[in-house]
């Protein structure tokens, strides 16, 4: 561990439900893992239902380890409480399957982590007509926290959403003409642009939900995880500029495992001490400077503005869950 912080092995219930999308690998793999080990109830919102059973296996064997091992802060259940839901974040109405099944389960909701993302991606468009990462990074995931919010209000105190973003945001825009990015083609789309804008939009719905819910019992966070070897680097290794960086990167010792990459986000979801803490951007655990463009009120407002059009153009943003975000 080292001597950077790291996030306090607590005791969770396993009345403490917990969504973490993106949770069959990587980063995600490692937040679920680790808080269901210290007791909460931990859904793996996932796209494939076979690397999520798989996934759910091996969280079982290294908990046996980490028992044998008497790691402090592992809870004595025979098995952990890990379930697996299906969400494809490429497509709304997956969002909004994964809402009503969860809806159906009459389950609380105490925190929600998305971490489910793709970085770098070439030039592409979901089945909604959106640019692949602006839906998987931002819309999609809004969208999750636009329905599960009522839930979350009424699930106690201390709800946390957490958003896992990047230090990417400090390379993107706001602008609402070239949002979508259908004016380039795949050789002038600038994917470090809208990876960046995907991750941005995600530091901005922070600021933009945590006004309207200052006196709630939901706060939001946002972090950046750092370099981490993952499979979302699957998507640029056609980059020679990001595999020099990545192999550097490696070479120097930088580059975090899974594990430490999912330390922060952990962190964000079950230090005690956060509770009721709002509008802060983490990294290594700590709060973090935020790119100017990014904290502009008149910026955050213009993407709420521009997100809840695209969402109720397809009918995803009904008036009861509109009224829920704006603090109704």
């Amino acid at each position: 561990m080292g001597g950077h912080l790291s996030f306090p092995r607590v005791t969770l219930p396993k009345e403490r439900v917990v969504i973490v999308t993106g949770a069959n690998t990587g980063i995600g793999y490692e937040t679920a893992k680790w808080i269901a080990m210290m007791g909460a109830t931990v859904i793996l919102a996932c796209r494939s239902e076979d690397r999520a059973r798989e996934a759910m296996a091996r969280m079982n064997a290294e908990f046996e380890a980490e028992k044998d091992r008497k790691t402090p802060g592992v809870v004595d259940y025979p098995e952990l409480n890990i379930e697996f839901m299906k969400l494809d974040c490429a497509s709304l109405q997956s969002v909004m399957d994964f809402v009503k099944e969860f809806k159906l389960s009459g389950r609380q909701l105490h925190v929600l982590v998305c971490n489910a993302g793709i970085g770098l991606h070439k030039q592409a468009y979901t089945e909604e007509g959106y640019e692949l990462m602006f839906q998987v990074n931002y819309l999609s995931q809004y969208l999750l926290t636009a329905h599960l919010l009522p839930i979350m209000k009424t699930s106690g105190e201390d709800c946390r959403i957490i958003l896992v973003s990047s230090e990417a945001h400090r390379y993107s825009e706001l602008n609402l003409d070239r949002i979508q990015g259908k004016q380039f083609n795949e050789q002038n789309f600038g994917r470090i642009l809208y990876y960046g804008n995907s991750k941005a939009f995600q530091i901005m719905q922070m600021f933009s939900m945590n006004r309207r819910l200052k006196t709630s019992n939901v706060t939001v966070t946002s972090l950046h995880p750092g370099m981490v070897e993952t499979e979302v680097s699957r998507n640029f290794k056609d980059m020679k500029t990001f595999s020099v960086l990545t192999s550097l990167t490696k070479m120097v010792g930088q580059m975090k495992t899974p594990f430490e990459g999912a330390e922060t986000t952990i962190n964000a979801a079950v230090n005690p001490e956060l509770k009721g803490v709002r509008d802060v951007y983490y990294i290594n655990c700590k709060p973090a400077s935020i790119n100017s463009r990014v904290t502009n009120i008149q910026n955050q407002e213009t993407l709420w503005t521009y997100t809840q059009q695209c969402l109720t153009k397809g009918a995803f943003l009904p008036d009861d869950i509109i009224k829920c975000l704006e603090g109704e």
